[in-house]
């Protein structure tokens, strides 16, 4: 191709292609200018040697220094695009974060001439060698340094300002912005998310600052003071991800987590965290763009790659914890069940033997907290094990069954406690229980877990434990709103300061007969806790369902037919299932008949913890026996 073809293809003169190839173009008509470059880009033309002017013929190479190439994939996979779009040619180099190596590659690019730069300064000392291009007449934008209008750098403060925005848009208020010390863009995101604060007029405090170098903070996030944290990149958000689930957290149930990405692998991509993914590309695309722009003379479009900026996904953001649906705190004792099954119940006099004994994590604190959990709820259960092997089981079926384990402290002194069941063939049971670490659960333990009951729903009170736990257990559930159950438990009386916080009272005939010594009727017997201040009373009466009374309403409910396999857990399934759908929001009525399935299940299977059902299977079973008792 000659550059009379090209002249003829362009319908100008020889002259006026060979002004602008040789950049002598400052009278020619912007129009004529493109449509000639056009042309000469399309069909590769190069000015004959005796024809051009060295020092200013276009090669229409353009070349790419940066300070760290293995650092900017993306950048310059946008700045390659946009240079084949406009039909040039790129000439990478790598200073390695080298001055020296820098210098080199500044005299390289003048060497072969290039038509434009774009230059990735190691450092702000690297500017004094800007004259080299100067000299040349090379067109060089300087990236990476916020030095004017005429360079360019991603603004982190603006993507700072949109990760946070997102943040409070899932209404979160209690934020943390998670950075790494010294860092530049930790401080123009910082900078970003306190302008994002007082535009949605959340006060701002040091507290909300957070460092990679320091582990002072996990306790803040234990003691659930953010809601979501805001991390300055993937790799820190990744580790902040991992510690989270160490401690039981369930994201983003319990915390929200959104990231700014840069060129993550494809090997991190799990697990999945919502994130803003900073434009590199688009910002290559546009940088090549207006250096194209320069050296042929012509305008281009303005920057608008931070408008369409949006989170990938949402897999690691919800709205807080405090303003979803309700949870349930357990207080109650913690056993590991030891069952033993015999052909009858031992009794005075007379030994049994048995050849089938099983072990589970047990103690009516984990058969409900266990039993809640798996009908849907968030759970946290608050408790005492020992410092033995027993408690590394108890912790583990907590972790399996997602039953939060903040609440569970472990006591120096003593062992975890055990329950030893008798089974008889016929599911009836007796129960012989050695305490140990239930016992030292005191009112300071439930103080000291008193977030615990932030959004909670119902408390479930077993009375395995103390009753100085139970009284501060049951006040604190009233300060935040929530209803409380009480099942008694290997008492013989209840102190009114107790009873004056219950809402559901749940005993067993035998149980509610030795709390009522000379009262025979279950509604007497059921009166006198009401007067007492407890709102309702559910006797349970074994194969015979249960008795209800509330309101000067009273009903009874007969048992759903299964075969009775251990009763033992029985009153555990039933009160987790009770506060499970009333907290769906059924009546009492269909709440106390769901309970019933539940409570039959658990006996037609041995143990208690193996036995506790399903939300999705109870519920499958109940449409076939009462389809409209759940909706």
């Amino acid at each position: 191709m000659t550059i009379k073809e090209i002249a003829a293809l362009a319908g100008v003169s020889i002259s006026t292609v060979s002004k602008i190839v040789n950049s002598k173009d400052e009278n020619i008509n912007a129009e004529t200018r493109n449509r000639v470059l056009k042309i000469v880009k399309e069909y590769h033309y190069s000015p004959y040697a005796s024809a051009k002017i060295a020092s200013t013929a276009k090669t229409f190479v353009l070349g790419v220094l940066l300070k760290s190439a293995s650092k900017s994939r993306l950048l310059l996979d946008g700045i390659l695009s946009a240079a084949r779009e406009n039909g040039y040619h790129i000439l990478i180099c790598d200073s390695f974060n080298s001055a020296e190596e820098e210098l080199k590659n500044i005299t390289a690019l003048c060497k072969y001439k290039v038509d434009g730069v774009i230059w990735d300064p190691v450092n702000s000392q690297s500017l004094q060698h800007e004259h080299h291009f100067a000299k040349l007449d090379i067109t060089f934008i300087i990236y990476g340094l916020p030095l004017s209008d005429s360079s360019y750098c991603i603004d982190f403060s603006d993507l700072g300002y949109k990760a946070a925005w997102i943040l409070t848009s899932y209404k979160h208020r209690k934020i943390a912005c998670l950075l790494s010390p010294g860092s530049r863009r930790s401080q123009l995101i910082l900078e970003g998310f306190k302008r994002c604060l007082y535009d949605n007029q959340i006060p701002f405090s040091n507290s909300m600052v957070i460092f990679t170098d320091s582990d002072s903070w996990y306790s803040d996030i234990a003691a659930r003071k953010y809601t979501a944290i805001l991390c300055a990149d993937f790799t820190s958000c990744l580790a902040l991800y991992e510690q989270l689930y160490n401690i039981h957290y369930r994201i983003p149930y319990d915390i929200s987590l959104i990231a700014l990405k840069d060129d993550v692998p494809e090997e991190l991509h799990y697990p999945p965290i919502s994130g803003i993914q900073v434009p590199y590309y688009e910002l290559g695309r546009f940088i090549c763009g207006d250096l194209i722009g320069r050296c042929e003379k012509r305008k281009h479009s303005a920057s608008d790659i931070y408008r369409q900026i949006t989170v990938d996904h949402a897999a690691s953001l919800d709205i807080p914890y405090s303003i979803r649906s309700k949870k349930i705190v357990v207080v109650g004792g913690i056993n590991i069940d030891i069952t033993l099954n015999v052909d009858e119940l031992p009794h005075s006099g007379k030994a049994v033997s048995t050849s089938r004994s099983t072990t589970f994590p047990g103690g009516k604190g984990v058969n409900q907290a266990i039993g809640a959990a798996r009908l849907g709820h968030a759970v946290s259960l608050i408790g005492k094990v020992g410092n033995d092997y027993d408690s590394a089981l108890i912790y583990n079926a907590m972790k399996e069954n997602e039953v939060d384990i903040q609440g569970i402290g472990r006591d120096l002194c003593a062992s975890t406690g055990k329950a030893y069941i008798h089974v008889q063939n016929d599911g009836e049971s007796t129960i012989s229980i050695l305490t140990g670490a239930n016992q030292h659960l005191g009112p300071q333990d439930i103080i000291d877990n008193e977030r615990l009951f932030e959004n909670a729903g119902y408390c479930l009170l077993p009375t395995e434990i103390p009753d100085t736990a139970i009284e501060t257990a049951a006040k604190t559930a009233k300060k935040y709103g929530a209803g409380t159950i009480l099942k008694p438990t290997l008492v013989e009386q209840i102190p009114d300061s107790i009873l004056n916080n219950i809402d559901i009272f749940i005993p067993n005939r035998l149980e509610m007969a030795a709390l009522c010594p000379g009262i025979s009727t279950l509604s007497q017997q059921a009166d006198s806790f009401i007067r007492k201040g407890v709102h309702t009373v559910i006797i349970t009466l074994g194969h015979r369902g249960c008795y209800v009374k509330s309101d000067g309403c009273e009903h009874y409910y007969p048992a759903v037919g299964f075969v009775s396999v251990d009763n033992t857990g029985a009153a555990d399934a039933f009160i987790a299932a009770l506060a499970s759908y009333l907290l769906y929001g059924y009546q009492l009525d269909e709440a106390v008949r769901i309970a019933g399935y539940a409570a039959g299940f658990c006996i037609s299977r041995q143990g208690v913890v193996p036995a506790l059902i399903d939300r999705n299977s109870l519920e499958a079973y109940i449409k076939k026996a009462e389809p409209d008792l759940v909706h």
